[in-house]
């Protein structure tokens, strides 16, 4: 199944997306409090607006999760997850813009698999992690280095990573999906820059959970930014960013300047 979060006629609704994506079945409620059940009616995707597959969620992020990103970066492997978080005000869906802040020096675009959790979870083993987990979504945690690096000097990692607009999520949370082997593709203006496997994952979505439930509550719509791989680079005003994730989609983003 793959869930839609999406506005039509005023107001908001999750659904089934059919497979050619020309329709959606509605569901009754929100799937993080209600089970998923069909509520007869449905929509025109061309009727409606596609909406971040979450709305305000707690966003965790990984750091140097692939060993190409952490040669590229030239950065020691990590021994545990390498975690930071973004402000829920920093989410928006595919289609929305990704604004360039009027002092942004170099800001880097970053395709990453995102788990979608669904239920409250604490102190859960690896091996029943995916028992916690609605599903998964493509996700883009852009990044402003030069702050970036400023922060890291004093061991922090914020507000770098934490504009508004700086973390991309959709297009929908895909269901029943193998996060261990998927194939995972960004494109800049059409121009393939990152392309590599979930497989390679340093610490694989099982690991990060119990690591993540070993010190925190997660609570359901929490996503998980799982890390990017190599190919990381920046954009300007006027590029259009892809992420498309193998089973899920593809998250689409153009970048625009601050008025």
């Amino acid at each position: 199944m793959r869930i839609a979060r999406y506005a039509v006629g005023g107001q908001v609704h999750y659904g089934e997306l059919s497979d050619d994506d020309s329709k959606i079945a509605r569901l009754e409620g929100s799937p993080f409090i209600d089970e998923v059940r069909l509520s007869g009616d449905v929509d025109e995707v061309g009727d409606a607006r596609i909406l971040a597959p979450v709305e305000r969620p707690r966003v965790f992020g990984l750091a140097y999760n692939y060993a190409s990103h952490v040669t590229e970066t030239a950065k020691e492997k990590p021994e545990i997850p390498v975690l930071f978080m973004k402000p829920s005000t920093a989410v928006i869906g595919t289609g929305e813009p990704i604004v360039y802040p009027s002092g942004g020096e170099l800001v880097h675009f970053e395709g990453e698999l995102v788990v979608v959790v669904g239920w409250r979870a604490r102190h859960v083993a690896a091996a029943d992690a995916h028992a916690y987990i609605l599903g998964y979504t493509c996700g883009n945690d852009v990044s402003d280095r030069i702050l970036q690096r400023k922060e890291a000097r004093f061991g922090t990692l914020l507000a770098g990573k934490g504009y508004d607009t700086f973390a991309p999520l959709g297009p929908v949370i895909a269901t029943g999906v193998d996060p261990s082997g998927l194939a995972l593709e960004t494109r800049v203006n059409g121009t393939v820059r990152q392309a590599a496997g979930t497989a390679d994952l340093l610490f694989s979505v099982p690991d990060i959970i119990e690591y993540l439930t070993r010190h925190i509550t997660l609570l359901p719509g929490d996503v998980i930014m799982t890390g990017t791989p190599s190919g990381v680079g920046p954009i300007q005003p006027g590029d259009d960013i892809e992420v498309e994730i193998e089973g899920i989609g593809v998250l689409r983003n153009t970048v625009v300047a601050e008025d």
